[in-house]
């Protein structure tokens, strides 16, 4: 099995794997900080990337993590229904002290905390998809099907 290099990718592979799904980390060459640039990476479509964008309660300073097709853009007012309060994007600081990664290589999984987790209908469409790992060079394949029970995330259609 490989064994990713980084610290914060060998907790996404480690998350995975007591997850009991059969899911392997890669490290990258190059940037996956953007779904463009993963796309790039990857050979994949833009659409194929689930990009993890974490949000932050505007009330109760919960966060909300939506995994979004990279082509999508999040409802926010959509989103701010679905957890009951107004939410705005969360900082830098926010995202890395509620899911231990730094932005631009959040993984749906590994948080450091439970996040109330929605995931975006129009990822179900691909028959797989890639997720970030932990840092901006590390990345995962996997299906829509397991995205939905690794992250116990319930599925809406949260586009804008």
């Amino acid at each position: 099995m490989n064994v990713p290099n980084e610290p914060s990718a060998r907790r996404v592979q480690d998350a995975l794997e007591a997850a009991g799904v059969d899911l392997t980390v890669t490290e990258l060459p190059q940037s996956a900080r953007t779904a463009h640039d993963a796309a790039l990476a990857i050979g994949c479509s833009v659409a194929q990337i689930a990009k993890s964008i974490v949000f932050r309660g505007v009330d109760s300073e919960q966060p909300y993590l939506v995994v979004a097709s990279g082509i999508n853009r999040v409802d926010v007012a959509r989103l701010s229904d679905l957890a009951g309060e107004p939410v705005a994007m969360g900082d830098p600081d926010f995202v890395r002290a509620a899911t231990g990664y730094a932005i631009g290589g959040v993984s749906p999984v590994g948080h450091d905390r439970t996040i109330s987790t929605w995931i975006d209908t129009d990822l179900l469409q691909y028959e797989e998809i890639w997720a970030a790992a932990g840092t901006p060079h590390a990345v995962f394949r996997l299906t829509p099907r397991v995205l939905v029970e690794i992250t116990r995330g319930t599925v809406v259609n949260i586009a804008g």
